[in-house]
């Protein structure tokens, strides 16, 4: 189930860098963990869901990707981030 534009903007406006912020990877990170985090629900249910299993995976790595890239541009920005949504990263 997508996000609805309710929940979109309020991670939005927790986590933008500037008041127009829409798509930073802070942001960007921040809403394919909600999505992750309610696929991830809906896999626990609907174990054979298959397209909803590849979807899932691609999330996971496209949020890898943005997090490797804030790694790489922005340390502090990624350590404050990875704490704040309560990510597990390698040290």
């Amino acid at each position: 189930m997508p996000l609805t534009k309710n929940q979109k903007d309020r991670i939005i406006k927790k986590y933008r860098t500037h008041k127009t912020d829409t798509g930073s990877p802070e942001v960007q990170i921040a809403i394919l963990t909600e999505e992750i985090k309610q696929l991830t629900a809906h896999m626990k249910q609907h174990k054979h869901d298959y397209s909803s299993r590849l979807g899932l995976i691609k999330k996971v790595q496209e949020r890898k990707k943005l997090m490797n890239y804030l790694q790489k541009e922005n340390p502090d920005s990624f350590k404050k981030l990875a704490k704040a949504l309560k990510l597990k990263i390698a040290e």
